[in-house]
């Protein structure tokens, strides 16, 4: 009996043991995939993420501007340092590692309205005649490409430093990352915006040093060469920077193919790290060492995109990707621990047009970086999850997430914007914001506020969207006032939580406006520049029902031209349902659009109320 008893405690000691180490691993145990026929992926919302473009490239810009004109921008990098946001991105005029490259800055107080870009490290020269032990070639007439999977590092004693890689592509195929680069730069931006002298912070053995910048430690100012020693000693940044260091630099702790490092702290101490294809590793050093070799994180969807991690405002934990083998939709995963990932919401489910084509760039938004537990102390008033990141690897984006993270709605809408607080009447949207096709709260000559949405963008459009609880019987009042009616598109759908749409109403182009009846649409009435139009719809899921009133007058009972269990949204859009590219789309665009600099004429819509109910 005994040893029956003894049998039995060693077995639950072995299989105890067997689950700690089972769940000593980032996993995803949700049960939401994404459909990668829609850009949406066909995922829920999570509640009032706000998205706004801080930068729409233009090869046609008057200027001559390369922060404008250069059309491959990528890899954006964020921090929240000074009460302020910072950005910085990689930039080259056409495509990816086809030099030159530089690194450009923006900044912003509110995350809504961004400076327009400025240079922090410019186009670095390499002299003629240098080779790779990599490459058969030989640079002529050559500036670097730069690579940096880190921007920001805000130092013990406040400054804020900046940083970027300088790498050698001696043709379009080569890889300015294989240890034979150039090296690693960094400047500090100070508190009243102005930046100081730029100097290596880590070149590569193979670089003559006395080229080009000097090293920090050169530097008269004490505080800087601290900070940026401080910055060397921390693992967790440094491994950041496996991909271009030397392979041998006693800097990186985990050495191989292991990119784009993003980490956080679970309450024992514990550091999670995340690459690229979702491949992760736990540490109890902060990086100094890791327990197993990185792996796949179990359940995790994603290809060689990068995936960003964080500790929320909350004291929750969520990590941002693209959750497919493409790089759309971007999507938010939240976890209770840390380790234990338990649903997938869209965060941003749009792909806009590719203007310009050019080396390696890839459709959808990608590349998401947010503001580092080990970068900054500081993180922003509204207590928000911030995240950085390309479109098309051509324009910058950012987003913001509420905390906590919310995917259902518990009360129907009741948003009449001009009683609603000044700063909140927005909250429970979700705002998709191009800078030609913006989306924002504005007031009328008769001081009162209107949702507004304007668009003069021919790639791109706005959009909103509110989420109502999930409802079968619905009851919904909006008023809208088009600023025109022989240009411009205003689509109203009400869609269920996959984002499929059962009704769609339309101010066209021609002055009408129509519903969407299968195949075709059907012109209810026309429609005049600057009257406001109070549109009450009923519809009924069950029979596939709706009824129109505008101003007082019933227009008459329609069909949902697609059957919905439920509608769960109501959304705003400025442009036509886009489904390019798709899965089966060629993975590179050599071409630029027709008239890819052009601008239409401004079509704006001003929305006074949106309510809703169940009947």
């Amino acid at each position: 009996m005994p040893d029956i008893k003894l049998k039995i405690t060693t077995l639950v000691a072995v299989l105890c043991v067997q689950l700690s180490h089972a769940q000593d691993t980032v996993r995803y145990t949700g049960k939401t995939l994404v459909n990668v026929d829609y850009h949406h992926g066909a995922l829920t919302p999570a509640i009032g993420v706000h998205s706004y473009q801080t930068l729409r490239v233009n090869r046609e810009d008057p200027g001559k501007d390369t922060a404008i004109t250069w059309t491959y921008n990528h890899a954006p990098n964020l921090v929240y340092w000074n009460n302020t946001f910072y950005l910085n991105y990689l930039s080259n005029p056409v495509g990816e590692h086809i030099p030159p490259g530089q690194t450009l800055l923006q900044t912003s107080k509110d995350g809504l309205i961004w400076t327009k870009p400025v240079t922090l490290f410019p186009p670095y020269k390499i002299p003629d005649g240098t080779k790779k032990k990599t490459h058969p070639g030989t640079a002529k007439d050559l500036y670097a490409v730069m690579h940096q999977r880190m921007g920001f590092y805000v130092s013990k004693s406040k400054k804020l430093l900046t940083l970027g890689y300088y790498g050698i592509a001696l043709d379009a195929k080569d890889d300015p990352n294989d240890g034979n680069g150039i090296g690693r730069v960094v400047r500090e931006i100070k508190q009243d915006g102005s930046f100081g002298p730029i100097y290596f912070i880590r070149p590569n053995a193979s670089w003559n040093q006395k080229s080009g910048y000097p090293l920090f430690t050169e530097s008269k100012d004490k505080d800087f060469v601290k900070a940026c020693e401080e910055l060397l000693a921390n693992k967790l940044v440094t491994q950041q920077w496996v991909e271009e260091a030397d392979r041998d630099d006693p800097l990186i702790s985990l050495k191989g193919e292991y990119k784009a490092l993003s980490a956080y702290h679970l309450p024992d101490g514990r550091v999670v790290g995340l690459w690229k294809n979702a491949l992760t590793s736990i540490s109890k050093d902060s990086g100094a060492t890791w327990l197993y070799k990185p792996r796949r994180a179990p359940g995790f969807v994603n290809s060689n995109a990068k995936i960003w991690g964080q500790k929320t405002s909350d004291g929750k934990y969520a990590t941002v990707y693209n959750p497919s083998e493409f790089r759309w939709p971007l999507a938010i995963s939240v976890s209770d621990d840390g380790l234990n990932y338990k649903n997938l919401l869209l965060v941003n489910g749009e792909i806009t047009s590719m203007r310009y084509g050019g080396n390696y760039k890839s459709y959808g938004p990608q590349y998401p970086r947010g503001i580092s537990e080990g970068v900054s102390n500081e993180i922003p008033p509204d207590g928000k999850l911030w995240v950085s990141y390309s479109m098309n690897k051509e324009d910058i984006w950012v987003s913001s997430v509420p905390v906590p993270v919310r995917s259902v709605a518990e009360k129907h809408a009741t948003d009449r914007f001009n009683e609603l607080p000044n700063g909140k009447e927005l909250s429970e949207w979700n705002i998709y914001s191009p800078l030609w096709a913006a989306v924002g709260i504005e007031k009328g000559v008769d001081n009162t506020k209107f949702l507004s949405l304007k668009d003069s963008d021919p790639f791109d459009y706005a959009k909103v969207e509110r989420v109502i609880p999930a409802t079968k019987q619905l009851i919904a009042e909006i008023a809208v006032e088009p600023k025109q009616n022989d240009h411009g598109l205003l689509d109203i759908e009400f869609q269920d939580a996959k984002g499929t749409p059962g009704i769609r109403l339309s101010f066209d182009s021609t002055g009408n406006f129509r519903a969407k009846a299968g195949y075709r649409n059907k012109n209810l009435m026309t429609y005049k520049p600057g009257e406001k139009y109070e549109i009450t719809v009923r519809l009924n899921t069950a029979t596939r029902l709706y009824s129109v009133t505008v101003n007082g007058k019933n227009l008459g009972n329609n069909i949902l031209f697609a059957p919905l269990e439920s509608v769960s949204r109501i959304t705003f859009r400025t442009g036509n349902t886009r489904r390019f590219p798709d899965a089966d789309t060629p993975t590179d665009q050599m071409y630029d659009l027709p008239n890819a600099g052009g601008k239409d004429r401004e079509a704006a819509y001003n929305v006074r109320y949106v309510t809703s109910k169940s009947e």
